[in-house]
């Protein structure tokens, strides 16, 4: 019982101790992320695209680099983006570079898990749209795009938001910021579930799980060892996904427990493939196929999961030739003291005041400015609500290991 009890106190005082090293980073990532979606609407994303295919999945690509993290406003863009008459390429474009090259997660990834890692997920984002495009180009799905469109074809016309206001003039208006305060306060709201379980389920893996059940996962992997077959590290790629299916959390929640699996001893492809995969998972099927039918839903997962496949390696082997593969015992973030007079404490008092005022600013002093909520894909509403009495339970056990830890033990 004293064992569990003092397993119980590390795990809640890691998940605290994660969540504080990453704080300012969401604030930050956030805090850009909703500024861009006030002052660059859907809208005019969509008249800047075009029609020329090369200029779209550009276009596409840089879009979705300034949008929000969250995957259910990336798949509820993107349809909207296709609906409005982007090309397909250009919208899978878009969807993979709104989870895989947005701001916020690379600070994530660089405080967990280092540059190299930061690097592997820009490349590999990037790489991911290039080899969607080619697949894309090679199969030649034309009845599968004709057919998801006449999906669409149901809906009602989407909202038209108003752009007529210059962007440079907002930006020196109050009550633009009142509507990215409003807008913030919607990441937030977003994210806040799947941020919990995740850091939760890696302040217990990192706790309770021994390193022989890693070893058992990912064939061969185990601390200090960096030298993998081929075969080994295709079955970590395959593996990281189904790793990624079964937490059932997006890519910002799932960052420390990535970290602890590259310090566990799995390889950096497997790694890198249980990062990427945020969007091969069952919610994101299911989604697809209420938008453009389970024939292209299907379709966009095989797109996707090869995608992946061949980015991981490609990295792999790529990161080993220049000699820059990350080393494990670069990972350090169970043994390190958290919460001390370090950049993280003033990063993070500084953040917590800027955000302290955007609340202020948009359901206080401006509270009456309006703001359009962003589409949202439709989330199932049994998940939804398991998830948010898991996130509730994940507090009460760390409130319970805080107290065994501090004043039990």
């Amino acid at each position: 019982m004293d064992k569990f009890l003092e397993q119980w106190g590390e795990a809640a005082y890691t998940t605290t101790g994660f969540f504080w090293m990453a704080l300012w980073a969401f604030i930050l990532g956030y805090i850009i992320s909703s500024m861009i979606q006030v002052f660059v609407t859907e809208k005019r994303m969509q008249k800047t695209m075009g029609e020329n295919e090369k200029k779209s999945v550009l276009l596409g690509t840089f879009f979705g680099f300034i949008s929000s993290s969250c995957s259910f406003a990336a798949l509820a863009s993107t349809k909207s983006i296709f609906k409005k008459g982007a090309s397909f390429v250009s919208s899978i474009a878009f969807l993979l570079a709104s989870t895989n090259l947005v701001i916020e997660l690379g600070i994530i990834i660089s405080i967990f898990l280092g540059w190299q890692f930061v690097v592997g997920e820009y490349v590999g984002g990037i790489l991911l749209i290039l080899i969607c495009w080619i697949l894309i180009r090679l199969i030649n799905p034309k009845k599968l795009i004709e057919k998801a469109r006449k999906n669409l074809e149901s809906e009602g016309d989407d909202e038209e938001m108003d752009d007529s206001t210059d962007w440079k003039k907002q930006i020196q208006q109050e009550s633009s910021w009142a509507k990215v305060a409003k807008k913030y306060k919607m990441e937030w709201q977003m994210v806040w579930k799947d941020v919990t379980v995740g850091f939760t389920i890696a302040g217990i893996v990192a706790a309770f799980v021994p390193d022989s059940f890693f070893q058992t996962l990912f064939i061969n992997s185990g601390k200090g060892n960096t030298d993998f077959t081929f075969l080994e590290i295709l079955e970590h790629i395959v593996v990281g996904p189904i790793a990624a299916f079964l937490t059932f959390i997006g890519s910002m929640g799932n960052i420390p427990l990535a970290a602890l699996l590259f310090g566990k001893g799995v390889s950096f492809a497997g790694v890198m493939a249980f990062i990427f995969s945020d969007l091969v998972v069952f919610p994101v099927l299911r989604i697809n196929a209420k938008y453009y039918g389970w024939k292209m839903s299907f379709f966009i997962v095989f797109l996707l999961f090869t995608a992946l496949i061949g980015t991981a390696l490609a990295l792999h082997y790529s990161f080993e030739l220049l000699n820059i593969l990350p080393d494990p015992s670069q990972v350090t973030i169970q043994d390190k003291e958290h919460f001390k007079l370090d950049y993280t404490f003033y990063l993070n008092i500084a953040f917590l005041a800027i955000s302290g005022y955007l609340i202020y600013l948009g359901f206080f002093k401006k509270k009456d400015v309006k703001h359009s909520m962003s589409e949202m894909a439709p989330k199932s509403p049994l998940l939804e609500t398991i998830l948010k009495y898991v996130a509730i339970a994940c507090y009460i056990w760390l409130a319970g290991g805080l107290i065994t830890k501090f004043f039990i033990n």
